[in-house]
Parts: structure tokens; sequence; C-alpha cells
């Protein structure tokens, strides 16, 4: 459709008077639109479950829709660069999980740096992961598995859903700590590894509790342990890691990040909606039936954690000498 000069010139003024609104004006109706919320995994994995309830919760507190945006690939590495790149508007947001930090050294030529290019928002909700061994092994404890670790030096075998993946760091962080000598077995993925730890195959796993938890209770493999610093409701009566090795500590987590830049009043709204959230009664229950449990945080804090975790599993993939093939 052709227009005048004169109409042209006025809608340009008009678009450059929209640009040039202050900051706040713009954040005070934000979201005006949609929101996508950048998933690095399939449909139907963890990640994305956890990104679905908290977009739900957002799209009834904000007044507009979180669309889940399953971006998969490269270990959540195809996601965090599209979320890297997008526009700080605060209408690209990222569910940030444990491979972001473990990527950030894992990985030698990313077209991002994640710490430098996405913002922290909110931290979502912290979950455990479960040290666990066949059930024919003759191990009940963290400090028997140490002490016949060491007895026979080379002889276990531990599974992970795949190289540098959560699981796999998990071990390699107790072997940095305690010094035993057991042997990693990648599989593509936990049902496999459980599989084979059921069957014998291998002796040892570190698991996210949510996958393996039923096969606790049914008697299949035995907990050793939690790896987060307090034990689990889910699993009162089985101990940290911690109370034998001073320190340890590994969980799955979840989190939302943006584009750096993202203005600081929608970091702002975001945070205060996410921690609304996260004290809701059915929200907390949503999360207990999937093993976590909420933890909110400012967004300082959770990018202090972010960096902490950063730095955590950099020593771990050196120290382990991880690499991907």
């Amino acid at each position: 459709m052709w227009l005048p000069r004169r109409k042209i010139l006025q809608l340009a003024a008009g678009s450059a008077a929209f640009t040039a609104m202050p900051r706040i004006v713009r954040a005070e109706t934000y979201p005006a639109r949609p929101v996508h919320i950048i998933v690095g995994f399939p449909p139907g994995a963890a990640s994305d479950i956890n990104a679905r309830l908290i977009g739900d919760w957002l799209s009834g507190r904000l007044g507009q829709q979180f669309i889940i945006d399953n971006r998969p690939g490269a270990g959540s590495n195809v996601g965090t660069e599209a979320a890297a790149h997008a526009p700080p508007d605060g209408y690209t947001l990222l569910l940030v999980t444990p491979p972001n930090a473990i990527n950030a050294s894992l990985y030698d030529n990313l077209n991002f740096n994640f710490l430098r290019d996405i913002a922290p928002v909110a931290s979502i909700m912290r979950t455990p992961m479960v040290m666990e061994v066949n059930a024919a092994l003759p191990i009940k404890t963290v400090t028997e598995f140490i002490a016949y670790a060491k007895a026979n030096p080379g002889k276990l075998n531990f599974a992970s859903s795949g190289n540098g993946t959560g699981s796999h760091v998990a071990a390699e962080l107790f072997k940095f700590m305690t010094g035993v000598d057991i042997v990693h077995v990648p599989y593509r993925g936990p049902a496999q590894a459980l599989t084979d730890l059921i069957s014998g195959r291998v002796q040892v796993m570190f698991d996210v509790l949510t996958s393996s938890i039923a096969h606790i209770r049914a008697g299949e493999v035995r907990a050793l342990a939690v790896t987060t610093a307090a034990r689990s409701a889910a699993l009162p009566d089985v101990p940290t890691v911690a109370d034998t090795v001073p320190g340890y500590e590994s969980s799955g987590w979840a989190g939302v990040g943006a584009p750096a830049n993202t203005p600081a009043d929608i970091v702002a709204t975001l945070n205060g909606a996410i921690s609304a959230g996260l004290a809701d009664a059915k929200v907390q229950a949503n999360l207990a039936d999937l093993g976590a449990a909420p933890a909110p945080m400012t967004a300082a804090a959770f990018g202090k954690f972010l960096a902490d975790e950063t730095a955590k599993w950099a020593k771990v993939v050196k120290f382990a000498n991880i690499k991907l093939g």
C-alpha cells in the first residue's frame, strides 16, 4: 500500500518518540505481548517440565502467555546461544540448568560466554541427586564404598547419562574429593544407565532422585546418600554424602536467565513474580512431586550462585580431563 510522504514522516516521528520513551514506562507495561522461555532440551525432559510449571504461573500472574520454546542440541548450547543473541527486551528468557555451568569449561569454542551473555533473573528449584549402588554389592554406606573402592582400584564402574552430564561430573567430584579410582561408563541417557545398574553391569551411579526413587523403593538399587547439603524429604533416612565427605555438594537446579543488558526493572518484575510463585502452595506441591524444593533468590544472589557453580565444575572438568568426542 502506497502512503504519502507526509504520512510516512508522521509514522516515523511516532516510532522515534516511542523508542525514546523512558525505560521505566516500558517496564510498567511489561509484558505487553507473549514471552518465550527457551529450553535447551526436548519436551518431556525434567528441564522442560520445570519451565512449563513456572511458565504457567507467570502467564497467570503477569497476564501474558509465557511460551515454552524447546531448542535441544549440544547439551543445551543451541538454546543458550539463541538466548544470548536475542534482543535484551524481556521477551526472550532462558531456563538455566546445571549444563550451562558445566558447558562453560567443557566446550572450547562456544559462540557465547554464559556468565557474560546471560543475565541472572531468578532461581526456581533445587533437587538432590542420589549416590546409589547395585543391590547385590555388599556396601551399605559411603564409608564402606570408599574403603571397598580403595581396596579394589579400577574394579568398580560408575554409570552416567553421558560425558559431561550432571551425573558424570557429580561422580568425578566424588573421585576428586575422596581419591577413589572408579571407571566411567557413559550412556546415552539415564534409562539405559539405570537398567545396567540394576542388572549389575555397572556398580554405582549418581542420578537425579526423581529418576531413581521408584527403583530405590522397590529395592532394585540401594541408596547410599543424597548429594545435597541437607537430607531429602523424599528419603529422610538416607544421609548426605557430605556426612562422610565434608564439603561435597552436587544437585540439580533450575532458574531463569535473560540476555545480558535486559533492563533491571524487567528483571525485578520477573524475579518478584517467580518468587511469589515459589511461595504458592500449589507450585510447592508440584515441585515436591518432582522431588524438588523451591529455592528463591534475588537476581544478584542467583548470579553469585551461577558463578560459583561454573567455577566448581571447571575444576572438576580439568581434574577429570573430560573431553567430548
